[in-house]
């Protein structure tokens, strides 16, 4: 027998509130470090009150705000602005069809998974590839639902208080605290890699990294990403090759 709708609604309520639970995981709580960084960031470069929030709330994933907040600073133009930000976060695209389809359950509408794709960034992603294996199909979206609502609008609740006091943190702080999230990004899928490639995949990010950071600052995130990416797929197929 079916579960009827109030008990139906009851479950989604706990599953709900479980994933905002999950938002204050280490990962989350790490992510709101990172958060406090870029506030200061943002101050430092000349970014007002509600300019910050609205990016947080609506940009939604780090590495882009950082790279729209350089575009701005550069003076580069508003296409120019909105293509670096879009190319900086196509890395997200795989990893939203990679999680969609283990959220989609029978009957459920296609906008609910358009909506909650807002929510995908490395810090929910990590924690929904983690959780969801574990957790009733019917109740995978609305568990992400509370993960993407505490990770997203609770840290855009963060910069609003932080913003009026992070001035009187000091810059090495303030920096220290930004540079959480990547290297907890970094350690997190180095331990989740399920393939050799993965592992030059990320080699290669290192290295390249700064060398492009150094010598092609306007499009180190895309040639590091591209390089790299290309090595490691040469790399799976050669042992691919090897193993056939």
């Amino acid at each position: 027998m079916g579960m009827n709708e109030p008990g139906r609604g009851r479950e989604r309520v706990r599953w709900f509130g479980r994933g905002l639970r999950a938002g204050f995981s280490l990962p989350g709580l790490m992510l709101t470090g990172a958060i406090v960084g870029f506030v200061g960031l943002a101050r430092e470069s000349g970014l007002g009150y509600g300019e910050t929030l609205v990016m947080t709330a609506f940009v939604w994933a780090l590495p882009a705000q950082v790279v729209l907040i350089g575009m701005i600073l550069s003076g580069a133009s508003l296409p120019a602005a909105a293509l670096a930000v879009g190319l900086s976060s196509v890395r997200l695209m795989p990893m939203a069809v990679a999680l969609m389809p283990d959220m989609r359950a029978p009957k459920m509408p296609q906008w609910v998974l358009y909506l909650l794709s807002h929510f995908v960034a490395v810090t929910a992603w990590v924690i929904a590839l983690e959780r969801l294996p574990a957790i009733p199909r019917e109740m995978r979206a609305v568990f992400f639902a509370g993960l993407g609502v505490i990770t997203c609008f609770g840290n855009t609740a963060v910069v609003a208080v932080a913003y009026p006091l992070v001035g009187g943190l000091p810059p090495l702080l303030s920096a220290g605290l930004f540079m959480l999230t990547p290297i907890y990004f970094l350690m997190s899928m180095w331990k989740s890699a399920r393939e050799p490639a993965a592992y030059v995949a990320l080699g290669c990010g290192v290295v390249l990294g700064p060398v492009f950071h150094v010598h092609m600052p306007q499009f180190d995130l895309l040639a590091a990403g591209l390089i790299g990416g290309a090595i490691a797929y040469a790399y799976h197929l050669l042992s691919r090759k090897r193993r056939s």
